[in-house]
């Protein structure tokens, strides 16, 4: 498990100016709203599940979060950034919190075995066919979201202001949120005073939640690599220029960026993920692609490891005699994102909220997590909206119990078979998200 033993310590005292029984009263109306909308809400995960949709394919998915906001009440504005969904609720004067889910799904084939599991075929941008499934648990998000909705409206009389809710598309390839703002999100819709969500967590037991300030998710860099030669016959091979020797050649060199070009305990990444070249054994090829992630919590450093990926991919190919019109070509491709930098101040209120509602137990400091996310960029406008993400666990405890007993591990975020535990996941993320703007939004 990724998160450590030690729970930070959190004072009731510090959350509200509410007394301690109407505090506990609101907790307890918020349950009993979740449990009575549990039932239909099950329904509707089960049905998105089964349901997916690629990134900036979410046509059908959009329109099931709109129409379920709309039948809570909300004012609902479609295609926000192209496929986005923006679902205002207004309860007077106040602050304006936003609170957002991710609806796109993975072009991964299910093999979880649930009832419902997706056996979708569904074309992605390019217009080609491909498996999809929801193994980022996005499904989980939205539920959360629309359940969140529900229990606020239920309880106007408990808090004040306006929730601005979004349904982003496209958070996988790192491009939804860049969209709904260039969309104008923050000058069509109430401009938000913060910005919350949380994301659900495979390697977290259901039902606990991770919190952690300043950087909390990586930087992503996707960066590819086109690896240049000259062709020929694989029978001569003195008679070419080889570029998918110096193609093996080049992951390799790029391995020591991390263990010697990087201080040691900084955390960054370098993974060459995929390599394409050649269409015959018998053939050298003209060119080879390589294509990286790269993940970094700072973006000094995420320049210094691009720079020195130039610099390898150029120095080796001289040594191969390359000549310079046939150079590696690297790009960094828009599916790059910055880290995810929780607000401080907003983080702490946020971790005593959680623990006077859930209890010390269910509510854990974590470490910083090497995926990346495009929900910073809600925060890196002009307004500089404060924001916070947290997790929240999504696999049955018995799934810990039995990796570590085999030597196993829990099935991860984006594994075919990851498996999301729908009873606490989806009531602990309702149950956080009403929290935090019961919190914020309470009335004086």
């Amino acid at each position: 498990m990724r998160f450590p033993a030690v729970v930070r310590t959190v004072t009731l005292l510090m959350l509200t100016a509410v007394p301690v029984s109407a505090a506990a009263d609101v907790r307890d109306d918020v349950r009993a709203k979740v449990a009575a909308e549990y039932p239909s809400l099950r329904v509707l995960y089960e049905h998105l599940h089964a349901n997916p949709e690629l990134s900036w394919m979410e046509e059908k998915t959009a329109a099931v979060v709109a129409r379920e906001l709309r039948a809570a009440g909300l004012e609902v504005t479609e295609r926000v950034g192209r496929r986005g969904v923006v679902g205002v609720l207004r309860n007077g004067p106040g602050q304006t919190v936003l609170l957002r889910a991710d609806m796109d799904a993975l072009p991964v084939k299910e093999a979880t075995g649930l009832p419902y599991a997706s056996t979708a075929v569904t074309k992605d941008q390019d217009g080609r066919d491909q498996p999809a499934m929801h193994a980022c648990g996005h499904d989980i998000h939205m539920t959360s979201l629309i359940g969140t909705a529900r229990v606020l409206v239920a309880l106007r009389a408990q808090w004040a202001g306006t929730v601005v809710f979004i349904a982003q598309p496209a958070e996988e390839i790192v491009e939804g949120a860049r969209a709904m703002l260039d969309d104008g999100l923050y000058t069509r819709f109430p401009k938000p005073d913060v910005a919350l969500t949380f994301h659900n967590d495979a390697q977290l037991p259901a039902g606990v939640v991770g919190y952690g300030e300043g950087p909390f998710m990586s930087g992503v860099s996707s960066v590819d690599i086109l690896v240049r030669g000259v062709g020929g016959h694989g029978s001569a091979p003195h008679t070419a220029k080889d570029p998918v020797l110096l193609a093996s050649q080049i992951v390799v060199a790029l391995q020591p960026i991390v263990s010697r070009e990087v201080k040691p305990g900084t955390r960054a990444v370098v993974t060459v993920g995929t390599i394409h070249g050649g269409l015959k054994r018998n053939i050298i090829p003209e060119e080879v692609k390589l294509e990286l992630t790269l993940r970094a919590y700072d973006a000094t450093l995420m320049q210094q490891m691009i720079a020195s990926i130039k610099r390898i991919a150029a120095g080796t190919a001289q040594a191969a005699g390359i000549p310079e019109n046939l150079l590696p070509i690297v790009t960094v491709t828009r599916e790059s994102s910055d880290p995810v930098v929780n607000d401080g101040p907003l983080t702490r209120r946020l971790a005593t909220t959680f623990t006077a509602w859930l209890g010390a137990d269910r509510v854990q400091a974590i470490e910083p997590v090497g995926a990346a996310e495009d929900f910073t960029y809600f925060g890196r406008t002009t307004e500089r909206v404060p924001i916070s993400l947290w997790r929240v666990g999504a696999s049955a405890p018995a799934l810990f119990e039995a990796a570590a007993s085999s030597g196993g591990a829990v099935p991860s975020n984006h594994n075919p078979r990851f498996a999301p535990v729908p009873e606490p996941t989806l009531t602990t993320g309702i149950v956080t998200s009403a929290a935090a703007v019961l919190d914020i939004l309470a009335k004086k």
